[in-house]
């Protein structure tokens, strides 16, 4: 089904760039904003658009054509849960809600059982690719009712972005609320490479004490690396390139250091808890961003605890080569254990979500896309039921090769007092997976202790109590 209309409910920035890039691709387009300020806002970027702006809901669901299709992009949470008990009123059995916005995934679990029951069709649809994204094609995720995303695809697949080898950066991910799952652990890989990167400028900036414009070229020089290249590397390029036109220094300087977040992240610690799957890049993302938050208590704390006095000792090009490649392995383990995170939960939940086709709607339009999808997704092609990329043929001599240099370079950090928050999990979460053995047994052994929880044996089957305050 392409013919037809399509509305768009919510006209923020996401939801008017959205609805301009459904408009260009040759669907009349809907729009609906309660709010005054924002639809007039759509009526002037619309001039001339096949658009029709409405601050009328039940004038919204007379102008679409039947059986409507409705993309909502209004704030996660309450605000969703408003405009789909709006809509209802208004729209008819058998017309399709889409949930573009970040919605937990249980609240999408939530409102397809109720809208199921109404008799309407619902699929929760993780969109990603920022504001320009929005507008020139994003990296879209969605899932739940089979039926419902082939009536949107035709839409879907004209506004999203297109890679020259594998088409459509769209992909049906899957039942239930698996489109929002997926877009939810992309933000989390999304969190543990924002913050592996930004601990390769910290240990430039305070170990080897490089300046922000020799650390800009040298992000500069690495956006053309076939390891590390992609679009957060590009942006790193672009931020750190930007001179504050009041000061002339570099305005990244200019910025305090305390970070926000959205929650998408720690969902997803949250979620790799519940399903026992270890993410410690990711989880340690998050961590990094609430301590980041504490800037008063971290001032204060400057002045009484001490660390080292700092600087590098041997030469800053050569620390710069093990930080490429110690960046490149950390990127590697975000992509490892978000997609193991996504594996599991497919699983657990009954998703049924092609990893290869994950890869393969990251690879342009996200904020995660880069050079490593290729091959992640030929790794998932290969082998669709692997856990781990990290010990995937194509992967394991890779993560081989770089374990040396993030090995050498956690420890230069540490040297000099600068937190490598997620290289060092990253390395700890690498050593951990490849160790055939681990000090769990001393751990089973005090849980026994204490708390009489049993244990099994290396060298007899069964389950076990000991007395360990005795020996007889």
């Amino acid at each position: 089904m392409s013919a037809g209309n399509f509305g768009v409910a919510g006209l923020g920035v996401m939801g008017r760039n959205v609805a301009l890039n459904i408009e260009r691709n040759g669907f009349p387009v809907i729009a609906y904003n309660r709010g005054g300020d924002k639809a007039q806002r759509m009526r002037e970027e619309a001039a001339g658009k096949n658009v029709t702006v409405t601050q009328s809901i039940e004038e919204f669901a007379r102008l679409l054509d039947r059986p409507r299709r409705v993309l909502l992009m209004v704030t996660a949470g309450a605000g969703t849960d408003a405009v789909i008990a709006d809509l209802t009123k208004a729209l008819e059995k058998g017309d399709i809600i889409i949930d573009g916005g970040n919605s937990h995934f249980p609240d999408t679990d939530r409102r397809a059982a109720a809208l199921h029951a109404a008799g309407f069709h619902f699929v929760g649809c993780g969109i990603s690719g920022g504001e320009e994204g929005a507008l020139w094609g994003p990296s879209i995720m969605p899932g739940g009712n089979r039926e419902a995303y082939e009536r949107i695809a035709p839409v879907l697949e004209k506004i999203a972005a297109k890679t020259a080898d594998d088409g459509p950066c769209v992909t049906y991910c899957g039942r239930a609320s698996a489109g929002h799952y997926v877009k939810m652990v992309h933000n989390g890989i999304e969190y543990g490479i924002m913050q592996a990167i930004c601990e390769t400028y910290d240990i430039l900036r305070r170990a080897a004490g490089l300046p922000t414009a020799a650390i800009q070229k040298i992000f500069q020089d690495w956006t053309a690396s076939p390891k590390v290249g992609g679009f957060l590397v590009d942006i790193t390029a672009e931020c750190l390139g930007k001179i504050d036109p009041d000061t002339g220094d570099a305005l990244v300087e200019k910025v305090l250091d305390t970070a926000g977040q959205k929650g998408t992240g720690k969902w997803t610690a949250q979620s790799a808890l519940d399903l026992g799957i270890p993410i410690p890049t990711l989880a340690q993302a998050v961590n990094a961003r609430i301590q980041s938050g504490l800037k008063e208590a971290r001032v204060e704390a400057s002045k009484i605890l001490h660390g080292p006095a700092g600087g590098l000792r041997g030469d800053s090009g050569e620390l710069t080569e093990r930080l490429h490649d110690a960046l490149y392995l950390s990127m590697i383990a975000c992509y490892a254990q978000g997609l193991h995170l996504i594996q599991a939960a497919s699983r657990e939940y009954d998703f049924g979500t092609d990893l290869a086709e994950v890869a393969r709607i990251w690879k342009d339009g996200c904020i995660i896309r880069s050079k490593l999808l290729d091959p992640i997704k030929e790794a998932f092609r290969s082998d669709p039921g692997i856990e781990n990329i990290i010990v995937h043929p194509s992967f394991a001599p890779v993560v081989n090769a770089a374990l040396p240099q993030l090995r050498s370079v956690v420890p230069a950090a540490v040297e000099n007092g600068v937190p490598a928050t997620c290289l060092g999990a990253s390395l700890a979460y690498l050593d951990s997976y490849r160790a055939e053995f681990l000090p769990a047994n001393l751990l089973q052994a005090l849980r026994d202790n204490f708390g009489a929880h049993t244990y099994r044996r290396l060298d007899k089957e069964g389950v076990f109590h000991s007395q360990w305050n005795r020996n007889d």
